[in-house]
């Protein structure tokens, strides 16, 4: 088994400089992972047995058979098995329906429909997953890559994510990370990895301001990075992870079937037909950055389009980027001129429209001599080749050793400081009561990796008292953490609607030997998968516990307004709930939820319209 040697002083892992750290760079459209070259110091990108191709297409495909097949061979499903077929995963990374729902029809598969504040699952053949564990499949194809072409094991990474990911997002990278049996040494921005990928800020002498435009198939951002000694300093960022190339083919897709005159939602409904229309949107994009002219025919449906009506369909998503190219600027306080170089990163700055664009608005040369494909993937490998400590004269910042975070509920860890987070650092999180008139929360801090609070670390433990009493779910508690240069941590709780608060101050590493510190991150990834099934379950737990009591009360308060059948039917459902509660099958809880859900929807909507009726009976608008 091998040993974990953990450096307290500075929070850094010691690893041997023979082991091998990878870089992945996890991307919407297609993944890649990259390693340093011990021979020639060079990052280079893994190709496929055939030694043709470097990109995975980040597609899974669930055959009927249970079967799982990750990356060019899934591909070949879109179209003809889309139900079964993922792709775009990262748009659905710390997501909840309500931040996807209106781009539901461009996806052939199912995305759950169910409380709109909660993350997306997706269901495939009554079994439901998570974006981070189908993240996970993609990573785990990635992985297998690389140990099959250099003939070694691999188990630790540093994975990228858009600059402007936020913690849910960055946390759920890491997870996903863990399943897929990797020790994730760092999530490191996409626009870093790219500086390293053109070896700025390799040099301890460079001093540059940069702008990175990073458009990929899903996410767009752009960061201003101010580089000196080997630091690279995020100034400002901005962005949306939720545009990209796949909005490019949804301009084309909507162009081609509003020419044929033919009603979107009915043609999209077949799933089959609507999966092969985006596969020649896809196509006739990434045709037309060298061609005047694309050509074609799906089932009567013309999809010719020349380049110029390509530039007008796309300029709008492009403007916005250019906007936020504007306010990045702004906020970092520097003028166009401040920028010493512009790099582009992701396969949608491949695009004419998009390099003129950014041409034109920074007045100046683009930086697109590396394959913005490969570009984040190798500058990830130049990051794990540093972190891995071959090479020795680039400053390392101080980063906290172990994750920090407070029990939620079902016995949860809910991190609110990742490992190896840069300190000083604060972050905060917004939680609410679970009961009605709930007069105080009660804040357990932990330290570890583990998903479940009983294997790790308790720190330490306060009640936030005296909270106006307010029905369930409307109280706002923020629980801050600050953790200054010397590991000491405090943590403050407060009431955001009463101003009533409550702070304690911990020091994390205190009492946690090199020893304890190593068996805890080694039993984070032997424990990964059981942990995350774990954690599922009792997050289906808590909701179908949160559900079965809405509705309750719900039904209780409106049972003269429903008809004996539904009451009956609903109780019947709650009771499947309850029944599934004890259990240890989560899918089959999902689905006893999913039913009630459904079939409680539509009269709950009912009720709703009458409830308006009333209250404007009589009212002018």
């Amino acid at each position: 088994m091998a040993k974990i040697s953990i450096n307290l002083s500075d929070g850094s892992l010691e690893n041997d400089s023979k082991e091998l750290v990878i870089g992945i760079d996890l991307g919407t459209t297609n993944s890649l992972v990259a390693y340093v070259d011990r021979d020639g110091g060079q990052p280079i990108a893994v190709k496929d047995e055939e030694g043709t191709n470097k990109l995975v297409p980040s597609v899974i495909h669930f055959a009927a058979d249970r079967a799982i097949v990750v990356g060019r061979e899934a591909k070949q499903y879109l179209a003809s098995d889309p139900a079964r077929t993922i792709y775009s995963v990262k748009r659905l990374m710390g997501k909840s329906l309500k931040d996807v729902g209106e781009h539901a029809d461009f996806f052939g598969y199912r995305i759950i429909d169910e409380d709109t504040d909660a993350l997306v699952k997706i269901e495939v053949d009554q079994k439901y997953y998570t974006p981070i564990e189908l993240s996970s499949l993609i990573l785990k194809q990635l992985k297998k890559r690389v140990e099959k072409a250099l003939g070694q094991a691999v188990s630790k990474a540093v994975i990228t994510v858009p600059a402007y990911f936020n913690d849910a997002q960055r946390q759920a990278t890491r997870d996903a990370g863990k399943i897929a049996g990797l020790e994730v040494l760092r999530i490191v921005n996409e626009p870093t990895a790219a500086s390293l990928a053109y070896g700025i800020g390799l040099d301890p002498s460079d001093k540059k301001k940069i702008a990175v435009y990073d458009l990929g198939g899903g996410t767009f951002d752009v960061s201003i990075l101010k580089i000196q000694q080997g630091i690279f300093e995020v100034l400002a960022t901005n962005g949306d992870t939720y545009l990209g190339g796949d909005d490019f083919d949804r301009a084309i897709i909507d162009y081609w079937i509003e020419r044929s005159g033919r009603d979107k939602a009915s043609l999209l409904a077949d799933k089959e037909l609507g999966q092969r229309i985006r596969i020649m949107a896809e196509e006739a994009k990434q045709k037309l950055s060298t061609e005047q002219l694309v050509e074609g025919e799906i089932e009567g449906i013309d999809c010719q389009l020349t380049r110029t009506n390509f530039e007008a369909l796309i300029k709008e998503p492009i403007d916005r980027t250019i906007a936020a190219c504007q306010a990045a600027l702004k906020d970092a306080g520097l003028g166009i001129g401040d920028i010493d170089e512009i790099i582009m990163v992701g396969g949608s700055t491949r695009v004419p429209a998009v390099k003129k664009a950014v041409s034109d608005f920074f007045q100046s040369e683009l930086q697109d001599s590396v394959d913005p494909d490969q570009i984040v993937a190798l500058g990830a490998a130049i990051q794990a080749d540093i972190l891995s400590g071959n090479q020795k004269d680039l400053l390392l910042l101080d980063v906290t050793p172990l994750s920090l975070g407070i029990e939620t509920m079902g016995g949860l860890m809910d991190v609110i400081i990742p490992r190896n987070t840069k300190i000083p650092t604060k972050a905060a999180r917004q939680y609410t009561t679970q009961v009605d008139g709930q007069a105080s929360v009660r804040i357990t801090v932990f330290q570890g990796e583990r998903d479940q609070v009983k294997h790790n670390r308790q720190l330490g433990k306060f009640s936030l008292n005296g909270i106006p009493g307010m029905p369930a779910g409307l109280a706002k508690v923020e629980v801050s953490f600050l953790l200054d240069a010397d590991g000491i941590l405090q943590v403050k709780a407060k009431e955001l609607r009463s101003g009533v608060e409550q702070s304690i101050q911990v020091k994390p590493q205190y009492g946690i030997s090199d020893k304890d510190l190593a068996t805890m991150l080694k039993d984070s990834i032997m424990h990964a998968e059981e942990d995350m099934s774990a954690r599922a379950l009792q997050e289906a737990v808590n909701e179908g516990e949160q559900i079965v009591l809405t509705t309750k009360k719900f039904i209780n308060s409106n049972a003269e307004l429903l008809s004996k059948e539904e009451l009956e039917k609903t109780r019947e459902l709650i009771s499947q709930v309850e029944g599934k509660l004890q259990g240890s099958d989560k899918d089959a809880l999902q689905a006893a939820i999913e039913k009630l859900n459904d079939f409680s929807r539509p009269f709950a909507e009912r009720i709703m319209d009458i409830a308006i009726s009333k209250a404007m009976k009589g009212k002018k608008i």
